[in-house]
């Protein structure tokens, strides 16, 4: 998180740069301010400038509004990641 911004209607986004693979809109995340995770839940809005966006890659800024949670403070780290369900087999 480079900078946080107040939007009226919408509460704190998070303004961010990607440093490693990809931010998917429907993906879940977690947010860790001093390598302590202090939340956990869904990506709420990923926008590029003022465009909204399925996925932002690796090098490029955006915004992320974070579901019911608006203590975004430069420094933290947002890590977005997938849940998928695999099959056990023997």
């Amino acid at each position: 998180v480079r900078e946080a911004f107040n939007v009226t209607k919408v509460g704190t986004v998070a303004g961010c740069y990607v440093t490693n693979g990809k931010i998917l809109r429907n993906a879940s995340a977690r947010l860790l301010r001093d390598d302590v995770v202090i939340w956990t839940g869904k990506l709420n809005s990923l926008r590029r400038f003022k465009d909204d966006v399925k996925e932002v890659g690796t090098g490029y800024e955006c915004g992320i509004g974070l579901e019911n949670y608006n203590d975004v403070k430069p420094g933290d780290v947002i890590e977005a990641f997938e849940i998928k369900e695999v099959k056990t087999s023997l």
